[in-house]
């Protein structure tokens, strides 16, 4: 996912996009458009009820006249407040609709990620797209997409309101706006280039911290606390470099704002006042005119400041988009599934996770429904990634693999994966509750949560907290040892009753009174029902219907346990490895 691309100007597809967000509200948009020319309206009227109160009521002497002038006057300024106040409310609310909006779609397409994208995509800069860069569109709504217009409005009908007063003057006036543009066009160039730095270095400040705070004991056992910071100071430091460079551009472009405003205003005065000694001008005109100088300034001055939101806001939305313009690349079809009879079959199946590295090289095996079947190997010969492959985590390049003698695409996500649970080594709590993490949002009775925790030997652990099953589990499950870890994980997967069972590795994490129960259970809960095991501890297959031995990506040898042995081949070797190192570890020698 890229974050650094050329700078180009203001892209309109873009902004055209972030307008379209709009059309929801359409009704609350077209509201608060109107009270904008409203408040407009009235504030570009105040001027010229200046002018007349000191070029016809205190010029003439009306006192009463004066009154009147001065009610208009209030009016005008309590309507221009009672109409900004309602647009204010009326544009924040539109603003946190459509945030709203938007991080719900971003989380629905962050969730209907294929897997391979979050293998690609650091979690940190997942995180910015979704606070940082939403908080950044959300600014963009509520002060910068409608109050543009406002600002725009504003000097059109100043400038119109100038030429008809005097058009030397406002000739003076505009002198100085050729000036302007080019400088806002060079500001706007170098600002939106450090925006766009700017993003991508917060993106990777949060994937930093979020690395380093998660594999903190790691950082603390391989002493990098010093290494780490240093790392951490280099990009802080650089993005505080992006930041005062920023602070920089708006440094020297406001003031010299300023400095042209009053260059202008002076010009104004200069011509405006001759005119006046002249009598070609009335004092009433030049007040005016000066009051709506001041004014012609702020919503230019303004517009560069929401120029700076929209800048930000532009580097946010090429982020955001490139998720939200993302389709998953592994879809499923519209077949439902009846009750499974669980029969697998690879056919020619070939797989990489990187283009050139083959991880499964021309696989071919069937499960019988019903049946258990363990995959066994050394490390990276591809187990784990068959049991993504049958929950299409992944797509196979070349193959195809069957369910129940139907290609697993032709079926439907989420009745596929309903239908299977799998319990991995590594295992994910959430923060919650033990009830939460065993049920994940499904309404099981009690009873069936209950006994599948008695099955896994957690029931007791349980029933010996104050709490029951709603005691509080921290941040990935950190209050609980790694067996416990294990036991819930297992519990969940037999609270869910699936017609298709996966394990890879799970057993690894537990203790030998809690692994005899676990073995216990599974042998009941596999009964007619299909299953996948992978697993490193030969000891715990020993029963499997079915054996697959892989070895570098391809299936070498399948049988039975007994069948395997025989024929003396890699898991012979595997299985007498594991056995001289377990006679090793009794006898209090090391293992080989």
């Amino acid at each position: 996912m890229p974050d650094r691309r050329d700078v180009k100007g203001l892209d309109w597809s873009l902004l055209k996009r972030l307008t379209g967000m709009l059309r929801p509200y359409g009704w609350m948009a077209a509201g608060a458009f109107s009270l904008i020319i409203c408040a407009a309206l009235f504030e570009t009227a105040i001027p010229l009820v200046t002018r007349h109160a000191i070029d016809v009521d205190i010029a003439g002497g009306d006192l009463e006249g004066l009154r009147g002038t001065i009610l208009v006057f209030l009016l005008l300024v309590a309507g221009g407040f009672v109409t900004r106040y309602f647009q204010q409310v009326l544009t924040g609310f539109i603003g946190q609709r459509i945030v709203v909006d938007l991080r719900r779609s971003l989380y629905r397409r962050v969730t209907s990620m294929q897997m391979g994208w979050f293998d690609r995509t650091p979690v940190g800069q997942i995180m910015t797209r979704l606070t940082n860069d939403v908080e950044n569109l959300n600014q963009l709504f509520t002060g910068g997409l409608i109050l543009i217009f406002q600002d725009i409005l504003s000097l059109v009908l100043i400038v119109g309101v100038l030429f008809w007063m005097d058009w030397r003057l406002a000739l003076m006036l505009l002198a100085v706006v050729p000036v302007i543009m080019l400088a806002t066009f060079q500001f706007k160039k170098l600002v939106r280039a450090a925006f766009r730095r700017v993003r991508a270095l917060v993106a990777d400040v949060n994937t930093f911290l979020q690395e380093n705070i998660t594999g903190m004991a790691v950082v603390r056992l391989f002493r990098r606390e010093a290494r780490n910071r240093e790392i951490f100071e280099q990009i802080n430091t650089r993005l505080m470099d992006e930041h005062l460079r920023t602070i920089f551009y708006f440094a020297v472009f406001f003031p010299l704002m300023e400095v042209l405003g009053s260059v202008a205003t002076a010009g104004v005065l200069w011509v405006g006042g001759g005119r006046v000694l002249d009598g070609v001008l009335t004092f009433g005109t030049l007040v005016a005119f000066l009051n709506y100088a001041e004014r012609f300034f702020r919503p230019i001055r303004d517009l560069a400041e929401k120029y700076n939101i929209l800048q930000n806001a532009m580097a946010a939305a090429e982020r955001v988009f490139e998720i939200l313009d993302r389709h998953p690349t592994i879809t499923g079809g519209e077949q439902l599934l009846p009750k499974l009879k669980g029969e697998i079959v690879f056919e020619h199946v070939h797989f990489s996770y990187e283009k050139g590295i083959p991880v499964l090289k021309d696989i071919s095996f069937r499960v019988s429904a019903g049946s258990s079947t363990a995959l066994v190997g050394y490390t990276g010969s591809g187990k784990s990634t068959i049991a993504s492959l049958l929950l299409r985590f992944y797509e196979p390049q070349q193959g195809r693999i069957l369910l129940d003698g139907v290609d697993l695409r032709d079926y439907r996500l989420d009745e596929l994966r309903r239908r299977m649970a799998i319990v991995l080594q590594d295992v994910f709590l959430f923060q919650g509750t033990l009830w939460d993490n065993i049920c994940l949002g499904e309404d099981y009775p009690e009873e069936r949560v209950r006994e599948a925790a008695r099955r896994t030997g957690l029931l007791d652990w349980v029933d010996g907290k104050a709490e029951g099953f709603h005691t509080e589990v921290s941040e990935r499950g950190q209050s609980l040892s790694g067996g416990q870890r294990q036991l819930v994980s297992f519990a969940r997967a037999l609270a869910h009753n699936p017609d298709l069972l996966l394990l890879d590795e799970a057993t690894s994490s537990v203790d030998t009174r809690s692994e005899g129960l676990i073995q216990e259970a599974i042998a009941e809960l596999l009964k007619g029902r299909t299953s996948v095991v992978i697993a490193h501890r030969l000891s715990t297959i020993q029963q499997a219907d079915q054996i697959l031995v892989l070895h570098h990506g391809e299936l070498v040898e399948s049988g039975t346990h007994r069948e395997l042995m025989d024929h003396e081949g890699i898991y012979h070797r595997l299985w007498m490895l594991q056995s001289r190192n377990g006679a090793a570890a009794s006898n209090g020698k090391p293992e080989a």
